[in-house]
């Protein structure tokens, strides 16, 4: 049985309450493409359980022609002509099928557990690979609204996303200290800095004046910046004691911290990325960011989680 199929319009309103301002890779999960993913996958039916899965090119050939016929006659017969070869192009170009699959649904639904993807298939096989949870599906039928949606999506999160991921979201929803003026926060060494209303600042904030007390021994902030200011903050003058430089360039992070904790030897640098904003640490940041600190004679401080 085909599961009911809302509009694109109501998916992205949905996604978007579902994946709320601070969740991880959020763009990939809410913008239209997303929409546009969750859509196929409804109107053919690709929901764990149900034996199809879909493939990131079907999502490029729907149109709005074909998704308006929306009986279950005519969203079985699509389910025949959209795997033939030589389709063409509708919403999507054809090569728009590579950040379907990498980013819409492999870091982005797939990661927080709202779409699966099969593992038994070759690398090369044309077959489909990709369907929606049973429970994230549930969550874009058309009859439930209101208090009644608001309470699933609730559940459904504290069912599937993390620990980790959960506690950001409750700090962005509750974080007070924001008023129209900014957010102001205080540095380890006393200085200030007021800066822009926002989650962004929120979590600042909260590294700053939190993580640096209860996890570092002599916390120092060396840089900060933010959404629109490249620059927000910089300790000129601990940056010259320890020999750094840095360069306002796109490869640096939202904050570096540094513990000076004399007992553990060199000082230990931490690179912050602020999980609201964009750029995620890639191989090519995480090396240029090493090289910042071994290029000052320290010795390298790539560590793996435990």
């Amino acid at each position: 049985m085909l599961p009911p199929l809302p509009d694109r319009s109501e998916i992205r309103t949905r996604l978007e309450a579902i994946f709320p301002e601070g969740s991880l890779n959020r763009s990939y999960l809410t913008r239209e493409m997303a929409a546009s993913t969750v859509f196929v996958m409804l109107y053919l039916g690709a929901v764990d359980g149900a034996e199809y899965y879909v493939k990131p090119d079907q999502v490029t050939r729907m149109d709005d022609e074909q998704a308006g016929k929306t009986t279950a006659e005519d969203r079985l017969a699509w389910r025949r002509t959209s795997v033939e070869p030589g389709g063409t192009g509708g919403w999507y170009a054809k090569n728009t099928r590579e950040p379907i699959r990498d980013e819409t649904l492999r870091q982005g639904f797939v990661r927080c557990g709202a779409a699966v993807e099969r593992q038994d298939l070759p690398t090369t096989s044309p077959k489909g690979r990709y369907a929606l949870s049973e429970s994230f599906a549930a969550l874009f039928d058309p009859d439930l609204t209101g208090e009644t949606l608001g309470t699933k999506i609730h559940r459904w999160r504290k069912e599937n996303l993390s620990v980790s991921a959960q506690a950001r979201l409750r700090l962005l929803q509750h974080a007070a200290v924001e008023t129209e003026q900014g957010v102001v926060v205080t540095f380890p060494n006393g200085e200030t800095r007021r800066m822009k209303p926002g989650p962004s600042s929120n979590i600042t904030k909260a590294v700053a004046e939190e993580f640096t007390r209860r996890f570092l021994k002599h916390p120092g902030v060396l840089w900060v910046s933010e959404s629109g200011q490249r620059e927000t903050y910089r300790d000129t003058k601990l940056l010259g004691d320890l020999g750094i430089t840095l360069q306002s360039d796109r490869l640096l992070p939202d904050m570096i911290l540094v513990d000076l904790d004399e007992a553990a030897g060199d000082p230990l640098f931490l690179f912050v990325e602020v999980v609201s904003s964009d750029g995620p640490v890639t191989e090519e940041r995480r090396d240029a960011l090493s090289r910042l600190i071994t290029d000052a004679g320290y010795r390298p401080q790539i560590r793996q989680p435990s």
